[in-house]
């Protein structure tokens, strides 16, 4: 098979079967590898799908300018997308964000904005509002704003949930994955709950984050938010992606557990992935009682690990956060 432009290979990623890091799991545990898209992450989908429909609908014209905010995966696959298509591409990122990501961003040539992580989602300095306000000063720009545009869930709606629906069979009973913009769960998990209305949708979400109690309580509440590590995983606004009632339940998981998770995958399963999926793995663990050796349980796992190595794959950066004691790391033969 041969492809015309590296954007013909995004979608279609393996399902693949977990085996020893779900040993004490009943339930059949399959992992939808989205860090397998070209861009290593499930972001490729939404950002060849935005783009094309801003397109279609005349928002974004030949020589044009795309701007976002992102974590960094979604600013990854609109920097390919645009490299390939002949944009200009400009995004705002919180400092949180890992230098392998921040480096990857300008490698595909992207112009990247630094905004300070601790900003509320209203202060002009915030990177959403930066995004925005950049947004409307480059002339011929196009504001992609993937929390609010819908193209973002449709996407997943379009390719993500008939992919896992085939490669299921049907069978899945529990969908899984992490809480951020809500496109990537609430898209599939859309497509999935048509096809079976009784199929169980739980989001995995961070402690510091408004998501989970805005599920349970429909109030937005700023007490719930303060700092964390993970990248990918809960939200300090509510974007429109979420179909709050598409979801059964939000569960919280700490930085701690979900990077430990993600380190196991590597040397149980031979998977690399994010952080992110180390979240969502924590989350399963966290129902694990509830399953039974019918049940199908298909975990999002929406980034490659590759993006990760100077964080939590870098033993370093785990003790000064605590989260390894002196001695743990991952084990090295000495050579005699």
């Amino acid at each position: 098979m041969v492809y015309n432009s590296i954007l013909e290979t995004i979608g279609k990623t393996p399902l693949v079967r977990l085996n020893r890091i779900v040993e004490h799991i009943p339930a059949t545990v399959y992992a939808k590898l989205e860090g397998l898209n070209p861009g290593l992450s499930a972001k490729d989908r939404i950002a060849l799908y935005m783009i094309e429909h801003a397109e279609r609908t005349g928002k974004l014209k030949p020589g044009g300018t795309v701007v976002d905010a992102t974590s960094g995966n979604t600013g990854f696959s609109l920097a390919m997308v645009c490299a390939i298509k002949g944009y200009r591409c400009v995004l705002t990122v919180t400092s949180k964000i890992s230098e392998d990501k921040l480096s990857s961003l300008r490698a595909m040539g992207a112009e990247v904005v630094l905004c300070p992580k601790d900003a509320k989602p209203n202060d002009p300095e915030s990177y959403y509002r930066k995004a925005q306000t950049l947004a409307e000063e480059i002339p011929g720009a196009y504001y992609i704003n993937q929390n609010y545009n819908l193209d973002n869930s449709t996407a997943h709606y379009l390719s993500t949930g008939p992919e896992v629906w085939e490669q299921t069979e049907g069978k899945i009973t529990y969908l899984i994955g992490s809480a951020s913009t809500g496109g990537t769960l609430c898209g599939t998990g859309k497509f999935l709950k048509e096809q079976n209305p009784d199929l169980n949708i739980i989001a995995t979400d961070a402690y510091g984050s408004v998501l989970k109690k805005y599920h349970e309580t429909g109030v937005y509440d700023p007490n719930e938010i303060y700092s964390y590590q993970m990248e990918g995983v809960g939200k300090n606004i509510i974007p429109s992606n979420f179909d709050f009632g598409l979801i059964n339940e939000f569960i919280k998981v700490t930085d701690q557990e979900s990077a430990i998770k993600a380190r196991s995958l590597a040397t149980t399963d031979g998977i690399l992935s994010g952080y992110s999926s180390g979240a969502t793995l924590q989350c399963l663990d966290q129902i694990a009682d509830r399953l039974t050796k019918d049940d199908v349980v298909v975990l999002i796992f929406a980034s490659h690990g590759i993006k990760y190595v100077s964080k939590i794959f870098n033993d370093q950066w785990m003790r000064a956060q605590g989260f390894l004691e002196e001695e743990e790391s991952v084990a090295i033969p000495h050579a005699h």
